[in-house]
């Protein structure tokens, strides 16, 4: 890859990166010179970088008007997790029915360390989703399928993971429905291990859900003008699938 190649993957990775995390806002607008002059990259690395987000779905392209941050709904969220479940579902019973021992000793690492992460982190006297919980969270869920055996498949789940990420991370701060996800992702993987296909597809599914839901809830809260970080927020529990 050449320098300028280079330079465009740069761009195109922390454009990505601050869409998923939502540092921009849902449709909020991409503006080129700004996004230039902070990456430190040229016009055109930052056009094909919004190009690829838009193909990807996480940016619009409107004529005469530029870029902006794909918009959020609730309708399409249910329609995400639908889809995902359908997805991740063959992914798991692929995966169960092809797993050696060592797969299963990956994911029962990967829950080992999960289990061992704090969920939530306390500052500036409110509680937010662990950044290093998030991470090791992803694992888990990657581990869990790892051994599909269709690249196909797991790069559409990849996709359908990251499109809900951001949906999760921009209603962190408003949750407030308590649940046990040490408990949810101990039963998964137990479920997995067992090689009870009926059983693990259920799990995940109601697992999917649940996150959903209060996704949801936390869209309303927004749409409400509801501040995060209040007493109900302090209470709340992480959003995990």
């Amino acid at each position: 890859m050449n320098k300028q190649g280079s330079l465009t993957q740069l761009a195109y990775e922390r454009l990505r990166a601050d869409v998923l995390s939502c540092r921009f806002k849902p449709g909020e607008q991409l503006k080129t010179k700004d996004l230039c002059e902070g990456l430190g990259v040229s016009l055109g690395a930052v056009r094909e970088a919004l190009s690829r987000l838009t193909a990807e779905g996480l940016a619009v392209a409107e004529p005469q008007r530029g870029f902006r941050v794909a918009p959020v709904s609730v309708d399409e969220l249910r329609d995400l997790t639908s889809t995902r479940i359908h997805i991740e579902s063959i992914c798991l019973e692929r995966a169960i029915t092809r797993g050696d021992l060592g797969w299963e000793a990956d994911l029962l690492a990967a829950y080992h360390t999960l289990s061992r992460t704090p969920e939530r982190i306390h500052a500036d006297g409110t509680v937010r989703l662990n950044d290093g919980w998030a991470s090791v969270h992803t694992q888990f869920h990657q581990k869990l399928i790892a051994a599909c055996d269709s690249p196909w498949l797991l790069r559409i789940r990849l996709q359908l993971f990251q499109q809900t990420e951001r949906y999760r991370q921009l209603s962190v701060p408003f949750q407030t429905i308590d649940r046990d996800t040490n408990q949810e992702h101990c039963d998964l993987m137990n479920a997995a291990v067992a090689r009870n296909v009926p059983l693990a597809t259920q799990l995940l599914a109601q697992h999917m859900e649940i996150t959903m839901n209060i996704v949801i809830a936390g869209l309303a809260a927004i749409s409400a003008g509801a501040s995060p970080g209040g007493q109900e927020s302090k209470r709340s529990s992480t959003l995990a699938a």
